[in-house]
């Protein structure tokens, strides 16, 4: 499993398999118009990207990667800088038929190392009680899931390890492959 920042090489790649294996709602923010991947849609998805190809630096301060599983893109995920340099906030999409696998899991533990890289002592994340898999993953790299009083919402808080951490000495976060145990 591997993540490379997404970039217009591999957009169209992602938009793909986004259009394959996925509903727009699972993706990407809302588009007006009829339901599916309609011409509408598909630009909407390349520009948010697009938006966000200069990375945590950039004006949107949100850098997106393409999941690969097994030299397959199999969805997307991001790092974003929210209230403060030391906070970041994930989230992620895999394909249906990729799902169940352990690669969210994996993902969020490489996501974590490219975070330390940038900085960041804490990662955040909102899903829902509902997302029994985005859960799952979150648990198994040690999240503390907070309950919302009155909705369905769950925040996750990851506090980074020290040698997680202590990365962002070494190296800035880079566009490069990033290799991890299989999931």
């Amino acid at each position: 499993m591997e993540v490379r920042q997404v970039d217009e090489e591999g957009l169209e790649e992602l938009l793909a398999v986004a259009v394959e294996d996925a509903a727009p709602e699972e993706v990407m923010p809302l588009v007006a118009g009829p339901p599916g991947w309609t011409t509408a849609r598909q630009d909407g998805f390349r520009n948010w990207h697009r938006a966000r190809f200069p990375g945590l630096a950039g004006p949107l301060r949100e850098s997106t990667y393409t999941i690969i599983h097994n030299g397959e893109v199999v969805g997307a995920a991001r790092l974003a800088l929210r209230d403060s340099h030391d906070v970041l906030e994930t989230g992620m999409w895999l394909g249906r038929s990729h799902r169940g696998r352990g690669i969210g899991t994996a993902t969020l533990r490489t996501l974590l190392e490219e975070a330390g890289k940038a900085g960041a002592r804490t990662v955040v994340a909102d899903t829902t009680a509902h997302n029994t898999a985005a859960l799952g993953a979150l648990r198994r790299n040690g999240a503390t899931l907070i309950d919302s009083q009155d909705t369905v919402a769950i925040r996750a808080e990851l506090v980074l390890p020290k040698e997680l951490r202590a990365s962002c000495e070494q190296a800035p976060t880079s566009s490069a492959p990033r290799s991890d145990e299989p999931a």
